[in-house]
């Protein structure tokens, strides 16, 4: 049986017709998708979606976000980009893969949830700047990180679970 549902998720993808609505997880930001390609494995939204999940746009040399840019043929079908009934879709977790971007998916309720994108993360690991936070000393002092601004500072935290 879930053979024959998943050829059957495979001819729709085929021939054009649309899934059911999705919820996206992305970027701390939640996005319901009303209409996606049918696939039994991969997520396939329209291009104004793939925007509003992850903020990448499809331009004519793929799809881009800052200087990142995945090189995506949009004249002919591919892994990542395929046209039904005039319609663009662009697949989702292609994307995430080629960005080596975690993803997982609740088939069951419709939920996908995309990790981090490792690229986006180099500039905080070059800069080394934690985020300034506040805490007390042993003598009930309030000690905050930015008082420590400009010098080097180790960070050292433990808990007993």
């Amino acid at each position: 049986m879930r053979r024959i549902a998943i050829a059957l998720l495979g001819v729709l993808a085929m021939t054009g017709i649309e899934a059911s609505a999705v919820t996206v997880l992305c970027n701390d930001s939640v996005v319901e998708v009303e209409n996606t390609l049918a696939d039994p494995t991969d997520l396939w939204v329209s291009p104004e979606d793939l925007t509003r999940i992850n903020g990448f746009e499809l331009k004519p040399e793929g799809a881009c976000l800052d200087s990142i840019c995945i090189p995506l043929k949009q004249d002919q079908d591919s892994e990542a980009f395929v046209r039904r009934e005039g319609q663009p879709w662009v697949n989702v977790t292609a994307l995430a893969r080629k960005l080596e971007q975690p993803f997982v998916v609740d088939r069951d309720e419709g939920i996908w949830s995309f990790g981090g994108i490792p690229a986006t993360r180099g500039s905080f690991l070059t800069s080394g700047m934690a985020p300034d936070f506040a805490l007390e000393d042993r003598e009930g002092n309030t000690v905050r990180l930015q008082d420590f601004r400009g010098k080097k500072v180790l960070l050292v935290t433990w808990a007993s679970w």
